[in-house]
């Protein structure tokens, strides 16, 4: 039987040279670590390297899709619980029948005749007392009140046109995510409106650039939504919806302010 021989001294590796093997394998793990793992994985891309390749936003969809799922698994688990106690609603309503059963029982009824003779003898004077001419007083007060309401609403609804710079129009299949952002400099301050027909929709308004990124505000099944984007940083800002319905859902979104231009991203 033939046995390998075995390597001698000087064919083996120095300590050294394991040392520096070992630190180049460290160096090149952190830098796949840094580079491609965290922005792929958890949309983290401290050198925005991982925005150059396209593995930030795929993790930014990862992310999303995760917060979904546990929103998803939290609603499903408070429908539980709130089921849980209609089970012992029938044995409490025949409780309280059974006690309204023993309330009208016979021994109560002989009082109920003296109490109404006395209730409508002692109403008979207050009424007679009351002039009927202080009747008309509440109509006219309540004419001047809608009177002043509609002039009120009148010289709102001027004000209330709303003109926007961008406008567009958009329709998800079921499942499909989509996202839409601004080019904006840090501070600066964009107004939106956005809405769904066909079903309420989940949405994350978030922003990136430069290494940054920040959520502002998350929702699930928001039929619409309104306010204002102020930029914490200069990059992208913007949403990202997702239709979770079984059917096709047309968003219109709307935005004004102090942005560079409108891009969709997804």
């Amino acid at each position: 039987m033939y046995n390998t021989d075995f390597p001698t001294r000087a064919e083996l590796p120095s300590t050294g040279k394991l040392i520096r093997s070992t630190l180049v394998a460290a160096v090149v793990a952190a830098g796949l670590l840094v580079t491609v793992v965290l922005p792929a994985e958890y949309a983290i891309d401290p050198t925005g390297a991982g925005r150059l390749l396209g593995l930030t936003e795929m993790g930014e969809i990862k992310q999303q899709l995760a917060e979904e799922a546990e929103l998803d698994r939290e609603a499903s688990q408070a429908a539980a619980d709130e089921a849980s106690p209609v089970v012992t609603e029938p044995e409490s309503q025949a409780s309280a029948e059974r006690q309204a059963t023993a309330d009208t029982s016979p021994e109560a009824t002989p009082e109920q005749p003296a109490t109404a003779s006395t209730s409508s003898g002692a109403a008979g004077p207050v009424a007679s007392s009351e002039p009927a001419q202080d009747e008309p007083q509440p109509e006219a007060s309540q004419a001047v009140a809608d009177a002043s309401s509609s002039q009120e609403e009148a010289s709102e609804t001027p004000a209330a046109v709303a003109t926007w710079r961008d406008e567009v129009s958009f329709t998800l299949t079921p499942g499909e995510g989509t996202e839409y952002k601004l080019t904006m400099e840090e501070g600066a301050v964009a107004t939106y409106a956005w809405s769904s027909d066909g079903g309420p929709i989940n949405f994350d308004t978030h922003g990136d650039g430069n290494g940054n990124s920040i959520s502002y505000e998350k929702g699930r099944g928001v039929p619409e939504d309104e306010g204002e984007l102020e930029a914490a940083f200069t990059g992208n800002h913007g949403w990202f919806f997702r239709n979770r319905n079984d059917n096709e859902v047309t968003v219109v979104l709307r935005i004004d302010g102090d942005y560079g231009e409108l891009k969709r991203m997804l």
